[in-house]
C-alpha cells in the first residue's frame, strides 16, 4: 500500500465498512499532508455504529484533520465501468473542495452533484441497503409489484425519520443518495443486498448465502448498527427490525411480512 498512495492527493476509500478502520490505520504512515479522503463506502462500522467520516476522524485525530467527502448515489460499479449514464452526489462541508472534486470526477457519462449534508448522505447510503434486503425477500417469496412499491415508499419514510432526527436534511433523503440509491438497490439485478434478501425469501440460510458470495452485502452488517442508533434516538424502524429478525434471529420471511402488515393502523 505505501507505494500506491504515497504522494497521492485524492484517496478513495471503497473498502467494506467493517475493514475501513484497519485500512485507514495502515495507510496513515504514507498519507501526505493535505491529502483528500473520499469515501465511497455505504454502511456503518458494525462494532461501533460509526459513519466512515467518524471512523476516519478517529484514526487520524492525533495527527491532522483531513479534508473529507462522501461519494454516494445510484451507481452500480459495473454499469459505471460500462459507460452507462450515471448521476451521483458528492457531499463535503468544504464548498471549494466540493467544486474541485466535482471537476475531477465528472465525465461525459458521469454527472456529479455536490451537497454539504455529509451526515445525511452517509446515513442514506447505509440505510438503503437494509431496505434492499427486505425488497429482495419480497421478490424471493414471489410477491408482486404492490408490496415492492409499498416497501420502497415506507422504507424511504423510515430512512428519513431516523436521518432527520440525527441531524440530516430531509431533502437529502429525497435526492440521489436517498431515494435514487434506494430505488436502484431495491430493484436492480446487480444489487448484492437485494440478492441476499432474494435468497432468504427462497428459504436459504444466511450462512450459506454469504459463503457463496464473492463481495460484501453491507446491509447484513449494518442492520444491527442502525437499530442501535435508532434506540438511542428513540426512533421506530419497523422494516429494519424485521430484517434483523430474519437475518439474525431465524424469523421466517412470511411471518415478518405478516407482522409488518398487522401493525396498528396509523396516519401516513
Amino acid at each position: 500500500m505505501p507505494g500506491a498512495i504515497s504522494g497521492a492527493h485524492i484517496l478513495i476509500g471503497a473498502m467494506p465498512t467493517a475493514h475501513a478502520r484497519v485500512v485507514y490505520s495502515s495507510a496513515m504512515a504514507s498519507v501526505s499532508q493535505g491529502a483528500v479522503f473520499v469515501s465511497a463506502a455505504k454502511g456503518l462500522e458494525p462494532a461501533t455504529h460509526k459513519r466512515m467520516s467518524e471512523v476516519l476522524s478517529a484514526v487520524v485525530s492525533s495527527k491532522f484533520t483531513p479534508p473529507f467527502a462522501a461519494l454516494s448515489g445510484p451507481s452500480f460499479a459495473a454499469e459505471v465501468a460500462w459507460g452507462e449514464p450515471t448521476a451521483v452526489v458528492l457531499a463535503t462541508k468544504d464548498a471549494a473542495l466540493g467544486a474541485e472534486l466535482q471537476e475531477e470526477f465528472a465525465a461525459p457519462n458521469f454527472r456529479v452533484y455536490t451537497n454539504d449534508d455529509v451526515l445525511g448522505v452517509e446515513l442514506a447510503g447505509a440505510m438503503k441497503n437494509v431496505i434492499a434486503i427486505a425488497a429482495g425477500v419480497c421478490q424471493g417469496l414471489g410477491l408482486g409489484s404492490n408490496p415492492l412499491a409499498a416497501l420502497i415508499t415506507r422504507g424511504l419514510a423510515e430512512m428519513s425519520r431516523l436521518a432527520t432526527v440525527l441531524g440530516a436534511r430531509p431533502e437529502t433523503l429525497t435526492g440521489l443518495a436517498g431515494l435514487g440509491d434506494l430505488v436502484l438497490t431495491c430493484t436492480g439485478a446487480l444489487s448484492r443486498n437485494r440478492q441476499v434478501g432474494f435468497e432468504l425469501g427462497r428459504g436459504r440460510a444466511l450462512t450459506e448465502i454469504l459463503a457463496g458470495m464473492r463481495m460484501v452485502a453491507e446491509g447484513v452488517g449494518t442492520t444491527a448498527a442502525l437499530l442501535a442508533l435508532a434506540r438511542e434516538a428513540k426512533v421506530e424502524l419497523p422494516i429494519t427490525d424485521q430484517v434483523a429478525a430474519i437475518l439474525h434471529h431465524g424469523k421466517g420471511p412470511r411471518e415478518a411480512i405478516r407482522d409488518i402488515m398487522e401493525r396498528p393502523q396509523r396516519r401516513e
